[in-house]
């Protein structure tokens, strides 16, 4: 994209993106920074130490990936924690990016919703800052409903659903449904009830209420944004009641760019690294062990790298589950305790040749390789973004955040995938069978290369490209006072610039 000679400034114009610092969103915001890099900015990616010593460094053609001090010990093995995370990003990254603001010539700040902490940082410093999520719009709705489930006592000061307010006693397995549904926060058509729709509901009551307190934090910072951007596509909400849908927070222009993984966003650029670093060294030996199967063949399972085991008991099961399939499987499973609990005594030796398990893969060539016939995923957003970009079938086992949502698209509004009722043995096996064969499977397929199509090199390109590219020139214009992207740069209705691709 060539730059506006009117307002292209002599050198490029620098901006830094701050992740949170996980593999799911340490991910795409290196791709927001290459697809700005084609554009004619600097990207500074700024991450936390532990995560620039696991991933390397990213640099040339614009990217480059720095390291904040966190103040968490270098013990090897795991990443930390969410609490020593939460902690490190409040009472000690902050300072160390406030240096690296004030010494360098930012015109902007790319901030991960869920990396608020440095929204006052950059405020303190005077550099505007726009937020980025790295997940579907749906669910970003979701989370800017809260102050309307407060305000409707739906949920405690604490975030813990209130079930039975105003309703017959009786019918309270119907109640967490009717709360989801009556705010119009998501398509009714996808029958999510308040426990799936909400993120914080992870774990314990105390786990919960700080899980909601992280988030009621994160809303109260984002007040001061104009402007967010969205690894989204403009193909989720297609229910015939989309339009009542619950509006985002007032003042907040939302520009869907998703989704970033697009090899077209970064089309100027001739030298990127040709894969994502990983905090997680993947084993190379399952792309020939992919080699010798059958095209279409192999169910793949792999839960990410942030969800918590699943428990022995279901880990047993799925396991006797693949094994009764009678296909070939790749299971991505970390080579730890706590997660390979439960595989039955002799499973890797029983199922050696037809079934492969790994601590961690390379997953983007696992789905694009042609012995690949369906995905056993958790429905992470990044997972399900390489899935359509590749088209490979999903088998949907959402474990917790946002990966409900996320599923009820991929089953209820997509027609992609299959949910699978649990790890069961009968169940996966069934749930394969289905998904694999005859005209369930064949469906499927269909509807996968129909939503690849209209979101890889069709609609949603269009309106990416669009979108990033009106965001860049408001950059190079006068280094962004956001008053001046509401009003001029988008004087379209968020709507209709993330509806209509020209």
């Amino acid at each position: 994209m060539g730059a506006d000679p009117e307002v292209a400034d002599p050198a490029p114009a620098v901006v830094v993106l701050v992740p949170f610092p996980a593999q799911g969103h340490v991910t795409p915001m290196l791709q927001l920074a290459r697809a700005l890099a084609a554009r004619g900015i600097t990207a500074t990616v700024a991450v936390p130490d532990f995560v620039r010593r696991r991933m390397g460094s990213v640099t040339g053609d614009g990217v480059e990936l720095v390291s904040i001090p966190s103040g968490i010990p270098d013990r090897g093995g795991e990443p930390p924690g969410f609490a020593s995370i939460a902690h490190a990003m409040e009472h000690h990254m902050p300072a160390h990016l406030e240096q690296m603001l004030t010494r360098g010539h930012a015109k902007c700040i790319v901030v991960d919703v869920l990396a608020s902490w440095a929204i006052p940082v950059a405020s303190r410093c005077g550099v505007p800052a726009v937020g980025f999520w790295t997940a579907m719009l749906a669910s970003f709705r979701v989370v800017s409903a809260i102050p309307e489930f407060l305000r409707q006592a739906f949920i405690s000061d604490s975030g813990i659903p209130i079930l039975t307010k105003g309703l017959d006693k009786d019918d309270e397995e119907n109640t967490d449904l009717r709360i989801a549904t009556n705010l119009h926060i998501l398509p009714e058509s996808l029958q999510l009830g308040t426990k799936e729709m909400m993120p914080w509901l992870v774990g314990c009551e105390a786990s919960q209420k700080s899980r909601f307190a992280f988030w009621l934090q994160i809303l109260k910072r984002m007040k001061s944004l104009r402007c967010l951007l969205v690894n989204s596509f403009p193909d989720e909400a297609t229910d015939e009641d989309s339009d009542e849908l619950h509006p985002s927070p007032q003042g907040l222009q939302i520009l869907e760019v998703g989704p970033l993984s697009i090899d077209g966003l970064a089309e100027n650029i001739q030298k990127l690294p040709a894969k994502n670093p990983s905090m997680w060294q993947a084993d190379g030996s399952c792309m020939d062990w992919l080699d010798q199967q059958s095209p279409g063949s192999v169910i793949y399972v792999s839960f990410g790298s942030w969800v918590a085991p699943i428990g022995p008991d279901k880990i047993n099961e799925l396991a006797l589950g693949l094994e009764a399939t009678g296909r070939p499987f790749l299971w991505v499973l970390k080579n730890d305790p706590s997660w390979r609990a439960g595989l039955p005594a002799g499973y890797l030796e029983t199922v050696s040749g037809r079934g492969k398990i790994v601590a961690w893969a390379p997953q983007g060539g696992v789905l694009a390789h042609e012995a690949i016939g369906c995905y056993l995923t958790h429905c992470g957003w990044n997972s399900t973004l390489e899935a359509i970009h590749h088209g490979v079938r999903l088998l949907c086992y959402p474990v917790s955040g946002d990966q409900f949502i996320n599923s009820a698209f991929i089953v209820k509004m997509w027609g992609v995938g299959i949910r699978l009722r649990s790890t069961g043995r009968s169940d996966v096996k069934d749930s394969v069978e289905m998904i694999m064969e005859g005209d369930d499977g064949k469906r499927l397929q269909e509807k996968m290369n129909e939503l690849r199509e209209r979101v890889m090199v069709g609609e949603a390109t269009c309106v990416a490209k669009r979108n990033l590219g009106a965001f860049v020139h408001g950059i190079k214009r006068d280094g962004l006072a956001f008053e001046h992207l509401a009003t001029k740069v988008y004087d379209t209705p968020p709507s209709q610039i993330v509806t209509h691709a020209s």
